[in-house]
């Protein structure tokens, strides 16, 4: 058996993790995937090419490298299916914090008329979107799971386009602030819940992948927040709308980025 090590200089969160998973489910020769996000490698023990699975990787334009390959002796077993089943139940309840603030952050930036909200809330569910589809594809045909993949990076560009859309015109048109009370009171909310899935992550103790991969995450949510809550600041400082905009117009973006990585795995 072959194993090989790429660096990969763009894969810092579970999103980017799930894309290479799925684009090399493309290669049956492929016994098993280690990532270590973190060192930003992935180890991957296989019979195939090894050309071909870096062909694939360099399709995703995440800034892929090889850095070594050699023949092993590797004995793959299935003993660690309580740890996985543990790994699992601590990513659905990571899963189930960032939906349940999409909807609140949705809400409230509706009713409030902050696009950072909005925004904000957008990424919430761009994280849990790739949670679900790292848990709900395991054992599907790759067909399903580039299916699934591009619905949901088209569902992402269209409502991150909106969310522009609606920046862009309340820019124009000049609307009335947005309630900065309600923009600094959710988001020290949703900085709560982060905190939240942090200690539980933390508390997990794991060095797992996917537990170390949702830690930096969910870190990078809480830069977020923090940019929610400092463009809240401004509104009140200011009495203008300009900076809530301005963090929509970055979020949105971000959540933009994630979609058209995502859209790679449904080619």
């Amino acid at each position: 058996m072959q194993k090989t090590i790429f660096h990969i200089k763009e894969m810092d969160c579970p999103s980017e993790e799930e894309l290479v998973r799925m684009k090399l489910d493309e290669i049956p020769d492929i016994a098993r995937i280690d990532i270590n996000i973190q060192d930003r490698k992935a180890t991957i023990f296989h019979r195939a090419n090894t050309a071909e699975i870096e062909t694939l990787l360099n399709e995703l334009k995440l800034g892929s490298s090889l850095v070594s390959s050699e023949v092993v002796e590797e004995k793959l077993s299935g003993a660690d299916e309580n740890k996985n089943r543990k790994q699992k139940k601590i990513l659905w309840t990571v899963l189930f914090i960032n939906f349940g603030f999409f909807v609140i952050e949705m809400g409230t930036g509706l009713v409030s008329r902050s696009m950072g909200l909005v925004a904000d809330s957008l990424d919430m569910l761009a994280d849990a979107f790739m949670y679900a589809i790292s848990l709900f594809a395991v054992g599907k045909a790759v067909s399903t799971k580039k299916k699934v993949a591009g619905a949901i990076g088209y569902f992402q560009i269209l409502l991150a386009s909106t969310g522009l859309f609606e920046v862009a015109r309340r820019f124009i048109f000049n609307e009335s602030t947005p309630d900065f009370q309600f923009m600094i009171g959710i988001s020290i909310l949703a900085l709560a819940a982060n905190g939240i899935s942090l200690y539980i992550l933390e508390k997990a103790k794991s060095n797992e992948a996917h537990i170390r991969a949702s830690m930096i995450c969910t870190s990078n949510d809480v830069i977020m927040n923090l940019g929610v809550i400092v463009g809240g600041i401004l509104v009140f400082l200011l009495d203008s709308a300009i900076p809530d905009l301005v963090v929509g117009v970055v979020v949105f973006g971000v959540v933009i980025r994630g979609a058209l990585r995502i859209l790679k795995l449904a080619k």
